[in-house]
């Protein structure tokens, strides 16, 4: 009998018919594998042909987006501002009372009238008596006082430093009366609209004429002015053009427009007042506007009369009465605007540094005063 060897090899026909089950198997092992990533490829096929109007679709989804990050991130710049501006305090740089700058602006030039009126009266006597007429005077004019050295310098620094103030008082006026415009009837409004635009102008133009008056002198009056041209055919001609008195002219602008503010100002507190129960002070104002501005017509009416007589019959102390009616004139324009201590008796003018909501809001929360 014959041994079988275990280790030896199994016939042929056997292995061939493994191999080919071991290739089958492989081959039918392969086959879902390669369905699945056939399957992927049309599945991500698919999505990359959908894929084009949903990017499409998501534009205006964007800018959306984009605006309402530019919406939140200007929403954030805002509320961070308002609260800088909350943190930020309103400084005061400068506080004074508006009562003694009106004292101030008010004394100046009469204190200055006077010292020019007694130093030119004692060193300079003859210059500020003359005259064209030649007459016997014992009173000189402002213009003659104010025109002669050292004085006309002080008298025009003096008017310099009341001039400033001036113009802010003005604009504080119409401010003043505008704020009583919500207690007048509704068919008065408009008229007295008017009318306190008209006062500030009238203000405006005195201001501007009193410094005419101070910067232009009586002397500097008269003169000529000779212009030479030149031309192809003829060498030399001379044109002589007189200056007309400026300062005249002037001096009738400022008393014009001076007695029709004090008339006005007169007219426009009787207005505002009419229902209105004034306190002592208000009336004190109000009874020396009144005054002032019928000594300054009566004054105004001397000087004209004592100016012709001066000018066209050069009458003996003529024209010391025009001059004393000049310095009445001059003193109640004074006091008339020194009656501002009346109307304006416990405010204070300052000068603030802050935020300007913040600072309406601060003056807005502190009771007002009528």
């Amino acid at each position: 009998m014959q041994k079988i060897n275990p280790t030896t090899p199994a016939p042929a026909g056997a292995s061939l018919a493994t191999t080919a089950l071991d290739s089958v198997a492989t081959i039918s092992s392969a086959t879902p594998a390669s369905a699945s990533g056939s399957n992927a490829r049309s599945k991500s096929g698919e999505r990359g042909n959908s894929s084009g109007p949903a990017y499409a679709a998501s534009k205006p989804q964007q800018q959306q987006q984009q605006q309402q990050q530019q919406q939140q991130e200007e929403t954030t710049s805002s509320c961070k501002q308002q609260e800088l501006q909350h943190e930020q305090p309103i400084a005061i740089h400068y506080l004074a009372s508006f009562h003694e700058i009106c004292v101030v602006t008010a004394l100046l030039p009469l204190v200055t009238l006077f010292t020019c009126f007694v130093t030119a009266y004692i060193f300079q006597y003859d210059d500020v008596h003359e005259t064209h007429c030649r007459v016997y005077n014992i009173i000189p004019s402002i213009s003659a006082i104010t025109g002669v050295s050292p004085q006309r310098y002080f008298w025009r620094a003096s008017i310099a430093l009341h001039i400033g103030p001036r113009i802010p008082i003005a604009f504080v006026y119409k401010n003043y009366y505008r704020a009583q415009l919500a207690r007048l009837a509704p068919s008065l409004v408009p008229k007295t609209s008017w009318l306190i635009s008209l006062i500030l102008v009238l203000n405006c133009i005195e201001i501007a004429a009193l410094g005419g008056v101070t910067y232009i002198s009586n002397r500097e009056n008269y003169r000529k002015l000779n212009i030479i041209i030149f031309s192809a055919r003829i060498n030399l001609l001379m044109v002589t053009i007189k200056f007309t008195a400026v300062h005249e002219r002037i001096f009738i602008t400022f008393m014009v427009c001076s007695l029709c503010y004090m008339l006005a100002t007169i007219h426009l507190n009787g207005i505002l007042n009419a229902r209105k129960t004034l306190n002592a002070q208000q009336i004190q104002s109000i009874k020396w506007k009144k005054i002032l501005f019928v000594v300054s017509i009566l004054s105004t009416i001397g000087l004209l009369v004592f100016f012709a007589k001066h000018r066209f019959y050069c009458h003996d102390l003529a024209f010391s009465w025009f001059a004393f009616f000049e310095y009445l004139i001059a003193i109640a324009n004074m006091l008339f605007h020194f009656t501002i201590i009346w109307d304006f008796p416990s405010q204070f003018m300052l000068i603030v540094q802050g935020p300007r909501e913040n600072l309406t809001q601060y003056l807005a929360a502190k009771p007002k005063i009528n």
